[in-house]
């Protein structure tokens, strides 16, 4: 063995466990315990070097400086192009090499995408960073980020993506320490699926674990992720936990009472090999545990085996010489063709919505006035998980450069939606300006209006506003003392940048402010200084929170009044948009939100319509022009009732970074053919949705697959300046197998029959005719973005495993492929779907059920006033959500009868539970009565029973608080 591979471990012709296992059992215990952590300590005696897990790369490589920015996820999600998707991971796989080779230590190769968690509501504040509301679109979009990330070399990593997070993380408010109740079937059917694809066809090689808890046990400690991501699924690599969620366990969820078991049953139980927290906190407490017994060193050994077995395959113990990945270095950042991936994929990304009479696309050589209006058309906003801007396109620019090239330049006119105001204290009489000095801070100090400061006031809706002083060009924010005219940019962790604005009570024209925390703002007697409450208060660190905002108490701001200011309108932004307009041949309005305001990572959304005044500014224009565009530039779906029904033109586009403004013009002037699919359904109102922490998407319709009403814009629905004609579903057999493990080959022929070249996302959906349980309305199988030109057809092939049409069986705990008929269908979008073929599969027909054998609660298979929660014996149990539900076990066979019923129960206090045939309300067979206990002091309880015999459907009533575990009849 020479020098260079004085250890085993070094040996590159050793298998690759055979090195992780020798590395790993030459730590120290203490050495152990420094490499459990997401900053990993270097052990230099045996050359390891430290090593940070952890950058994040949801859309370009985040927070390590300028980076080539993609649209926000929710925008590639609209794509449906998986080979963009790829194309995309192999950029920021490259990038995120490079940063590696700036600063190794810091900017690992473990990269902290994609959010695969599945978007059932689109009132979640992080809609903006996941793929959409269904299973298949999500896994083959986030298989193919991760399969360019990671690169095609068959030993070594490009870099590592994370898939975030497991599992059912959709809500912001309460996320630390709430729990979501989820039964198997949704959990089978719908929140793994999206998981499990990404890991089996996409080799993932790293996943982040959800702050929530689900059915009663935080994320960081579920048994599935042993079970089901590493065993069933086979993931060889590591579990990491989210930002001081270890010791969330206990200060946010109080489900654990100290640290150390914390942090030992995250290792031991659930399976996370690297935690994400206070390091500092963390290894003491694993300190700790170790000392206690709650861990030993073969639990760190296993953890550590998986976290090296990654870091040995991104190269890091090799010669570079052999790795392909070795040699990019920080050249490769910001490469002109990155950008032009990235204008492709913001073009990609965009969904005409709607375009009556062919307004789209405009001809510019035909246009001799465009205004462009509203508060999205002027500027390019980045998200938190946005790198740093090398450069910005606004919409304005790119559409200014169109008109140039057709000689029409200088006839873009241009009205920002935006008021210009002044302000004046109705205190000291004396109007705002900017105070000398390097804070930039704000007194109302000026005797005169011309000497006072112009500020330039967005309202984004539900009270937020946003102030810039155009003295400067600085956002007002505050260091929760003073406000102060200093932010360069919108870009914190908490948004101080906004300020909550309301009428001040019979005071007309008048307004009063709070800050980003509720916080009054008021003005010093004396100064003329703008303080935040009595300016005393101490800064909020302007760091991670897991909980979100800081509020202060209501107490608080009784105690303190704001102060009123008379507002001063230099330029009103109605008005200013209505002369724009009225001047123009076509009017486009731009807007939408910002990615930091109402709504964001620890904010949910308050409504899911525009903000009222954006509402209002599109009203005005179309009445001052009805050549009007709009164009919403936005994170999330949107209620655009109003506008659907009046506006001829809608365009839509998430933030898409540097190019958005050339992406747009691109799609406006017809330079490229938008062909975006939305991949969530847009609703008429949040009256259509059920309760925000409904995770049943099944029985309360969620999602394409069970929404009974009508859509603004169904799932999957988008236009193109062409038009398609869907001809000739055929399917190679109609008849097929469950049981010999056979795909569906099925063809559909597509036809451009319009006068442009264009692509269009062929869709295929199924559905089965007959089910022992609710089914899908219908749910996607496959689909493909093809380009075709004016009059060309292609025949599309697919080929879909039969699997995807099995359901979880909850009376077996297995996946079924029932017998019977499905129906396959092809077309545009999930409500346009003019092709459909039968498909007869010979498949299980589900037996009864066998009450007789010990039956886990969850499985029922239908429900009323029940949640899912813990059992702390083992497993799930379902809980009375107030007092009174019932749970049912339908096409029960009982045969010669049962005769008593044995439960496994826990309560708080007295209550009932009545066993009730054929329907909750049906004959009683019998009840018993439970004890007040303890929510986790479990008892058998027996009852006798009367006319139970036969085939029945079968419910088990519970009047008061209660859990239920597990059943038997006998």
């Amino acid at each position: 063995m020479s020098a260079l591979t004085e250890f085993p471990f070094q040996n590159t012709s050793l298998p690759l466990e055979e090195r992780v296992n020798d590395l790993v059992s030459r730590f120290t215990l203490e050495e152990k315990v420094e490499l459990m952590v997401q900053y990993q300590a270097a052990v230099e005696r045996l050359g390891v070097k430290a090593y940070k897990h952890g950058t994040e790369a949801a859309h370009g490589m985040a927070w390590l400086g300028e980076a080539t920015g993609f649209p926000q996820p929710i925008g590639l999600g609209c794509t449906w192009d998986t080979e963009l998707m790829k194309r995309i991971g192999s950029v920021i796989g490259d990038e995120a090499r490079g940063f590696y080779r700036r600063n190794p230590e810091i900017n690992g190769l473990t990269l902290w995408a994609p959010t695969v968690d599945l978007e059932r509501d689109p009132r979640w504040g992080r809609t903006e960073e996941a793929y959409g509301e269904d299973p298949i679109l999500t896994g083959k979009l986030a298989s193919a980020l991760v399969q360019g990330i990671q690169g095609d070399h068959p030993v070594y990593l490009k870099a590592v993506a994370t898939l975030k997070h497991f599992i059912a993380n959709n809500n912001e408010v309460g996320r630390g320490d709430a729990s979501v109740s989820i039964d198997p079937r949704n959990m089978r059917e719908y929140y793994l699926r999206a998981f499990e694809i990404p890991f089996k066809e996409g080799g993932a090689q790293s996943m982040m674990t959800a702050y929530n808890a689900i059915n009663g046990v935080p994320a960081n400690l579920s048994t599935d992720v042993k079970a089901i991501v590493k065993q069933e699924w086979g993931l060889d690599g590591f579990v990491v936990s989210d930002a001081f969620d270890v010791t969330g366990t206990v200060r946010d969820h109080g489900y654990l009472d100290s640290l150390q078991e914390a942090v030992a049953r995250s290792v031991k139980e659930g399976g996370i090999d690297s935690i994400t927290d206070d390091s500092v906190v963390i290894k003491q407490a694993l300190r700790e545990a170790l000392e206690e017994g709650l861990l030993d060193e073969g639990d760190l050994d296993e953890a550590l085996r998986n976290t090296f077995r990654v870091r040995f395959r991104l190269g890091e113990f090799d010669p570079e010489e052999g790795n392909p990945y070795a040699a990019i270095d920080e050249s490769v950042i910001l490469r002109p063709e990155h950008a032009e991936l990235s204008r492709e994929a913001a073009r990609k990304a965009a969904v005409l919505l709607k375009n009556d009479s062919g307004l789209l696309p405009l001809q510019a050589d035909k246009l001799s006035k465009v205004a462009v209006i509203g508060p999205l058309g002027g500027t390019v906003y980045r998200d938190w998980y946005s790198g740093s801007l090398p450069y910005a396109v606004t919409p304005l620019q790119g559409i200014q450069e169109k008109l140039d090239g057709a000689g029409t330049a200088g006839k873009t006119l241009f009205a920002g939606g935006t008021d210009r105001i002044r302000l004046k204290s109705k205190k000291t009489g004396k109007y705002v300006r900017i105070q000398a000095g390097e804070q930039a801070a704000l007194a109302a100090a000026a005797d005169n209006a011309e000497e006072a400061s112009v500020f330039e006031m967005t309202d984004w809706g539900w009270g937020s506003h946003t102030l810039i002083a155009e003295e400067n060009g600085r956002y007002l924010t505050t260091d929760d003392r003073i406000v102060k005219a200093s932010a360069d940019q919108i870009w914190e962790w908490f948004t101080k940048e906004v300020f909550l604005v309301n009428p001040a009570a019979g005071e007309p024209k008048s307004v009063t402010f709070s800050t980003w925390n509720g916080t009054p703002v008021t003005v010093n007697a004396e100064s003329g200084e703008l303080l935040v409450g009595d300016g005393q208060a101490a800064e909020t660190a302007n760091e991670i929170n897991v909980a979100g905002a800081a509020e202060v108490s209501d107490e608080e701001e009784k105690a303190i009044s704001a102060e009123v200011f008379e507002v001063e309108m230099i330029t009103d932004k109605l008005e200013a948009a209505k002369e724009a307009a009225g001047e123009a041949d076509l009017a486009i309005v731009f807007v939408g939100n910002h990615p930091l305001i109402n709504g964001k990572e620890t904010i949910d959304r308050p409504d899911i319509t525009l903000p009222e005044s954006q509402e209002k500014l599109i009203q005005e224009v179309y009445a001052a022009n009805p050549n009007t565009v709009v164009v919403v530039v936005g994170s999330y779906p949107y209620a655009l009732n109003w506008v659907d029904a009046n506006v001829p033109a809608i365009l839509y586009t998430t933030h898409v970074g540097q190019e958005l403004g050339h992406a747009l013009a691109d799609v406006l002037f017809g330079n490229a053919n938008p062909a975006g699919r939305l991949n969530m359904t847009w609703y008429k109102s949040v009256n259509q949705l059920p309760d925000f922490m409904d995770y049943d998407i099944i029985k309360n319709g969620r999602t394409y697959q069970y929404f009974e009403g009508e859509a603004l814009y169904p799932f999957g629905h988008g236009l193109s300046y062409t038009s398609f004609r869907y001809d000739e579903l055929r399917l190679a057999e109609d008849h097929l197998s469950a049981g010999a493990d056979q795909g569906i080959n099925l063809t559909c022929r597509v036809t451009n029959t319009g006068s442009l070249p264009g692509e269009e996302v062929v869709q295929l959906y199924g559905r089965a005719e007959q089910s022992r349980v609710k089914r899908p309305r219908k749910q996607l199988l496959a689909f493909r973005r093809v380009l075709l030109e004016p009059g060309e057809s292609a025949d599309v092939a697919f080929t879909i495993p039969l699997a995807q049409l099995a359901m979880w069986d909850v009376t077996r705990e297995r996946y079924c492929i029932e017998n019977g008929l499905y129906t396959i269908m092809a077309g545009a979008s999930s409500e346009n779907l003019p092709l459909a073929a039968a498909l007869d599969v010979d498949g299980e027909i589900i037996p009864p059920r066998d009450l007789k054998q010990t039956t886990k609660a969850i499985n029922y298979d239908n429900y009323e006033g029940m949640l899912i929660g813990e059992c702390a014996e083992g497993g799930s149990a379902v809980e009375v959500k107030d007092r009174s539900g019932w749970i049912g076990f339908a096409d029960a066979e009982f045969e010669d009868g049962a005769g008593t019923l044995q439960v496994r129960a826990a309560s708080t206090a007295d209550a009932v539970i009545e066993v009730r045939l054929g329907s909750p309300e049906g004959p009683l067979a019998g009840q018993t009565a439970l004890k007040a206990g303890g929510a986790q002091e479990w008892h058998d309880y027996t009852c006798e029973l009367s006319g139970v015999n036969g085939r029945q459907n079968v419910y088990l009533v519970v009047a008061g608080t209660a859990s239920i575990s597990r059943l038997q009849f006998a």
